[in-house]
């Protein structure tokens, strides 16, 4: 990253890599038993060790001057590592290259997750592996995919690296320089949406370019284990699957609704509104939060339904935030279901998605996971109302964090930005980042007294 700069950034970066491998070495010291790692030790490293990163990850910003608040940088950090898009740069095309490309960088790490990059590089980790990688995989299920959770963690970075370079090659013959094309393909294949232009994919104004960026969003909201099969000669897997068919299906209907109401109230061309629906629907939905228009402009009608795919979020298993789509799924499903019990009370109805019946298990989680998240929500929702933020300020706010989407509605809307929030503030949606990306139980846990007990 200091190969960019020509100056006191070069310093920072230096600073900022020595700081981090003394705190590093000093750790190395300890000897630790793997055997001994359990399910309590991966939940442990996962939660605390995206703290951890993104402390060491802020100081570059404090040292060069970027960000020189603490907290604001830290916010920052987090927001890149989780890869929630959040900002609270005000003119971004003012950082210089060698921070703007370690603040995408962020992104493209938290992407698939640190955690799962040390399973798979670390052969030492190889009994604790799948501890670790249970922790850090999202949604409600967890499959290894593979024999060895190792050997599923170099498959799924083998299909990232793929996917990140076939992105920057599109992106460069779309026109779009060499780093400019690094900066949106880090922010669209970890869904994270850090740009390095103030306008953010907008400024481009290339239908190109939004065409390729809106394929690889959707794609990487799509199951990373779906495309780990289709790379092993079974393409049909991801057709075949039905969180994706529910997934895309939402996206199209979403489009289909928000082109007509642009056209009806806000006089656009048909082809216009449907580009700029598409993008945005796009952009949210997967959690990225790029922004080719100011969507905070909008009819409310349209402005609502932006404001549901935040909560939505991606699939499972995805580099996409949110709730997931095969939880909003089981949640359907059990409603459905009440509804039949009343008519028939004896009746034994499994819940099933696609062929297959959901374990009771899940159905729990899923429910717990739920009420847990709406219970965050409010919570927070009215910490920021608390500190005087106005009802939708807070709401998106809130909503745009947790959900790891990035831009929200109001003081916080696609051409602003998270400055203008309290320190205190930014701490809590900081929190609320790092819970959206590690989905709640892997950081509520450590609340737990008995967690921390032999």
């Amino acid at each position: 990253m200091a190969a960019y700069d020509r100056g006191p950034d070069v310093r920072a970066f230096i600073i900022s890599f020595a700081v981090t491998a003394l705190a590093g070495a000093a750790l190395a010291t300890r000897k630790v038993n793997y055997q001994d790692v359990g399910y309590r030790e991966g939940f442990a490293v996962a939660a605390l060790g995206w703290l951890t990163t993104a402390l060491f990850g802020s100081l570059p910003f404090i040292l060069s001057g970027a960000i020189p608040h603490p907290v604001a940088a830290f916010f920052e950090t987090m927001s890149g590592f989780t890869t929630t898009g959040a900002s609270v740069i005000p003119d971004v095309e003012a950082l210089p290259k060698g921070i703007l490309f370690w603040r995408s960088l962020t992104h493209w790490l938290g992407g698939v997750g640190t955690v799962v990059l040390v399973v798979a590089l670390i052969p030492s980790l190889r009994i604790a592996g799948m501890q670790f990688f249970r922790a850090e995989v999202t949604g409600p299920t967890k499959s290894k995919v593979l024999p060895r959770v190792a050997q599923t963690s170099r498959e799924l970075y083998k299909i990232y690296l793929v996917l990140t370079l076939l992105e920057i090659l599109a992106l460069r013959i779309a026109g779009m320089p060499w780093f400019d094309s690094f900066i949106h393909t880090f922010g669209t294949v970890a869904t994270g949406g850090f740009s390095n232009k103030n306008l953010s994919v907008g400024a481009y104004n290339s239908l190109a370019v939004e065409l390729i960026i809106v394929f690889f969003m959707l794609l990487c909201g799509i199951n990373f284990a779906l495309h780990i099969r289709a790379m092993q000669g079974k393409p049909q897997a991801v057709w075949k699957d039905r969180e994706t068919q529910v997934y895309l299906g939402i996206v199209l209907a979403s489009v289909i609704f928000i082109s007509v109401n642009l056209a009806m109230l806000m006089d656009l061309e048909p082809g216009t509104a449907i580009r700029q629906a598409l993008f945005q629907v796009s952009s949210v939905i997967t959690t990225t939060g790029f922004a080719t228009a100011d969507f905070d402009r909008w009819p409310d009608f349209s402005r609502m339904i932006l404001v549901i795919l935040m909560f939505v979020g991606a699939c499972s298993g995805s580099t996409g935030g949110g709730i997931k789509v095969i939880r909003m799924m089981v949640l359907w499903k059990l409603g459905i279901r009440q509804l039949q019990k009343l008519i028939h009370p004896q009746a034994v109805i499994p819940v099933r998605i696609g062929r297959a019946v959901v374990p009771s298990e899940v159905t729990d989680s899923v429910q717990a996971f739920f009420i847990l998240y709406i219970g965050i929500f409010i919570g927070a929702v009215l910490f920021m109302a608390g500190i005087g933020l106005d009802f939708v300020s807070a709401l998106t706010a809130v909503a745009a964090t947790l959900g790891n989407v990035g831009p929200g509605l109001g003081v916080v809307g696609p051409m602003t930005n998270y400055a203008g929030i309290p320190a205190a503030g930014q701490l809590l949606l900081s929190l609320c980042m790092l819970l959206g990306r590690l989905e709640l139980f892997t950081v509520l846990v450590l609340f737990n007294p008995g967690f921390w007990r032999k």
